[in-house]
């Protein structure tokens, strides 16, 4: 059971307006000396156990979390009920941080290898650093510096300063790295909008949701701090929250909707366009909204998006009754809201789809407004309140990885593009040709098997940090990172002492920039920015004494600040592409292949962990597996039963996996879940499943260069072979229900299908 917010602030002693310094939310310095058994004193083994705040890093949403540790020990992982973004809730990735702390395949110190082709040995952390200075110079004295490429994973706080500040500093590239990149939909944001930072969807206040292709309640963007929304969004007011999913996928979300549409791949656009053009020509959107969006033209401009022309019917497979209802449902609602991602902007026109979805916010006009888009401030720390921080968060496009320019000194940090990467990308020639790797990863996954020269982080528990949420909950917040339990091995390093370290050797101006003096690191920094907090004598914790303060801050896990709200002048929205995109695809197999973030394993790089790859799926409950999900008929069609090993091909390549058969998934459809097919990183993650990215093939979405990941077409075959897959309900096969209703499903029009329950 959750340990709740009051609870959690009468064991911490902190309240609105104060802070009270109490022992189990600080690191003591006795405690974390105690890690082993061998270590421990007799006396010191007491029971008693104490609870720190600090941040997860499990997953790029970074919620707040509070660690049971007993006797030194990390025993288990709550959510914060005090955080605002998840406020008291967490998932199950959240849970396995424990075994990625004392994980028996973790690097407990740096690695070198002389060739490619000698083994791996054991350095020391001083060997480790002269070989990366000695690196760097040579680029400094050769005036080559811009071949340096560091390549992290999408960066927030102070980490994301660090890095923007060595890589401009000494004249390299920086880049992030994200599988399923979302480029296209902070592009749209911005234009939409005109704002950088991601917006909060205030699902929770909202009354009608409508979600084109974004699995908010699984993998898209925040889905802990969107699931707990949810429940309010459905029992938290007097009126229930209605949900519309639009999706070609039968996903978490649409399982959840009152009502799925399972769209034709890629016409989401189409579909938004269609209802704006209802809302338009039925007077009920916001008159000026319309104007600005149309030219002054109205629905004449978006005449070739009228729902009921064979165009719309035909692309999107969605009855031009069931359009105009759903755009009347919409704009009557007092608190509508739309939004999109996910597939929706994984297409070759994914950036006129979301530019259309969004904008049926604008016109509506609930921006900046309860149960609408609400958007974000600037962070409160001076320092991280600039572009180049903000850049160090956005992930570098497809596009950009095809165009590298070849390195001569590659690091890289948190990132794994050997996995994560079609092969089209080039990625893995790049670091062949590269005379110097240095990877920062404690597992030795596909990329850090390249490497020359590993040198292991220390786990988020066992270290400082902070964090700037993205997307926020609308005021400004920063989370702290603090160690709960003493380094479980001594050789791995804090990576933002790493780039200071280095930055100091080669006379960057990184100290200057960030306010650092002489001999202080990662930890001083983010104090730092806890008394700039302080100075500030607002939010969450308050105090005249700065240490009573900076206890106070410890003991929540942040500050925040609610009465710090975004302030936007008015805005003036972008025309809306009126022309009628192109929807095309890649190969010419029979169906369309929606790959889907995984539930537990995220896009693989929490593979390695047992609990997760364990974790049922929350749709099929397979576990240790990838498998393919095919429509029922078609199977019974194909003679395909449940476990039959199937060969997915597509232009790019091919694998085989096994399939389940589940009714709810449109027949022109197969979706398959990333994050398996490891070749390395470990024991629990190597040859388990396959690689569903090595299937996905060079195409990009149009505006923003994004990996078009949903708009491969493949086909299937039997291999005649058969297994029994690992799952949750046994050998019993998803089955529809005609008895009661349970889910409302828009059949296609161009399928003579009745509703499926």
């Amino acid at each position: 059971m959750g340990i709740t917010r009051r609870q959690f602030l009468k064991w911490s002693g902190v309240s609105a307006m104060g802070a009270v310094v109490f022992n189990g939310c600080t690191t003591p310095e006795q405690e974390l000396q105690v890690e082993s058994p061998v270590n421990m004193p007799e006396d010191l083994v007491n029971g008693i156990d104490n609870w720190y705040a600090t941040i997860c890093r499990q997953e790029p949403e970074a919620c707040g979390i509070i660690v049971r540790v007993v006797e030194g020990r990390a025993k288990k992982i709550e959510g914060n009920p005090d955080y605002p973004i998840n406020r008291g809730k967490h998932s199950v990735r959240s849970e396995a941080g424990v075994q990625a702390l004392y994980h028996p395949d973790r690097l407990s110190g740096p690695i070198y290898r002389d060739s490619r082709n000698d083994e791996f040995r054991e350095i020391s952390l001083e060997e480790a650093h002269n070989l990366v200075l000695n690196k760097l110079n040579v680029l400094n004295s050769e005036g080559q510096n811009d071949r340096a490429l560091l390549i992290t994973q999408p960066l927030r706080g102070h980490l994301a300063a660090i890095a923007s500040e060595f890589s401009s500093g000494f004249g390299g590239r920086h880049m992030a790295f994200e599988a399923l990149d979302k480029v296209a939909l902070r592009k749209s944001l911005g234009r939409v909008f005109g704002q950088s930072r991601l917006p909060k969807f205030d699902i929770e206040h909202s009354t009608y949701l409508i979600s084109f292709g974004a699995d908010f309640l699984s993998s898209w963007v925040s889905p802990t701090n969107h699931s707990r929304a949810y429940g309010e969004f459905r029992q938290g007011h007097a009126q229930r929250g209605v949900h519309v999913q639009v999706d070609p996928r039968f996903s978490m979300s649409a399982a959840n909707a009152d009502e799925w549409l399972p769209v034709k791949p890629g016409s989401e656009g189409i579909l938004a366009m269609s209802m704006i053009y209802v809302i338009i020509k039925d007077g009920l959107g916001d008159v000026a909204a319309a104007d600005n969006l149309t030219g002054g033209q109205g629905h004449q401009a978006l005449e070739i998006f009228s729902n009921n022309s064979a165009g719309v019917i035909e692309a999107t497979g969605i009855d031009g009754a069931r359009i105009e209802k759903i755009a009347h449902d919409f704009a009557n609602s007092h608190h509508p809201l739309a939004i999109g991602g996910g597939s929706a902007g994984a297409s070759a026109n994914g950036s006129f789809n979301l530019d259309a979805i969004y904008s049926l916010n604008v016109l509506v006009n609930n921006l900046n407004k309860e149960g609408g888009v609400i958007f974000n401030p600037s962070p409160p720390i001076s320092v991280l309140d600039n572009d180049s921080v903000s850049g160090a968060g956005m992930p570098s496009s497809y596009q950009d990885w095809k165009n590298i320019s070849q390195p001569r000194v590659v690091m890289i940090r948190g990132a794994n593009p050997i996995h994560g990467l079609p092969s089209s990308a080039g990625f893995s020639n790049i670091l062949d040709n590269s005379e110097f790797i240095i990877s920062y990863s404690s597992f030795m996954d596909e990329t850090a098997e390249k490497a020359d020269l590993i040198i292991p982080e220390s786990n988020y528990l066992e270290d400082w940090g902070d964090d700037v949420p993205e997307p926020g909950p609308g005021y400004q917040v920063i989370g702290i990172q603090q160690p709960v339990v003493g380094r479980f091995h001594q050789g791995t390093v804090n990576f933002g002492d790493e780039l200071i370290y280095y930055s100091r050797f080669l006379g960057l101006a990184l100290d200057a920039n960030l306010g650092l003096t002489e001999g202080s690191g990662f930890k001083e920094l983010v104090e730092g920015s806890i008394r700039e907090l302080w100075s500030k004598n607002s939010g969450s914790v308050r105090s005249s004494d700065f240490d009573a303060f900076r206890q106070g801050v410890l003991q929540r896990g942040g500050w925040w600040d609610v009465e710090s709200g975004a302030k936007i002048e008015e805005m003036s929205s972008n025309l809306l592409d009126t022309s009628w995109p192109d929807v095309s695809f890649v190969g010419t197999g029979e169906y369309n292949l929606i790959p889907f973030l995984s539930n537990s394993l995220g896009d693989g790089n929490l593979a390695h962990l047992p609990w997760l790859q364990a974790a049922p799926d929350p749709l099929t409950s397979v576990v240790w597996n990838t498998w393919v999900e095919i429509n029922s008929k078609k199977a019974e069609e194909l003679d395909i039963i449940q476990g039959d090993i199937l060969t997915v091909e597509s232009p790019a390549g091919s694998l085989e996996a096994p399939a389940y058969i589940h009714p709810g998934v449109p027949p022109w459809v197969i979706s398959m879940p990333i994050g398996q097919g490891h070749v390395s990183f470990g024991r629990y993650a190597e040859n388990v499943g396959v690689n569903t990215i090595s299937l996905l093939s060079e195409v990009e979405d149009k505006g923003s260069g994004s990996l078009a990941w949903a708009a491969n077409k493949v086909s299937i075959s039997k291999t005649g072979r058969h297994i029994d897959i690992s799952k949750f309900e046994g050998n019993v096969p998803a089955f529809e229900v005609d008895e009661q209703r349970i889910i409302k499903i828009a059949p296609p029009e161009s399928h003579d299908h009745k509703e499926h329950h």
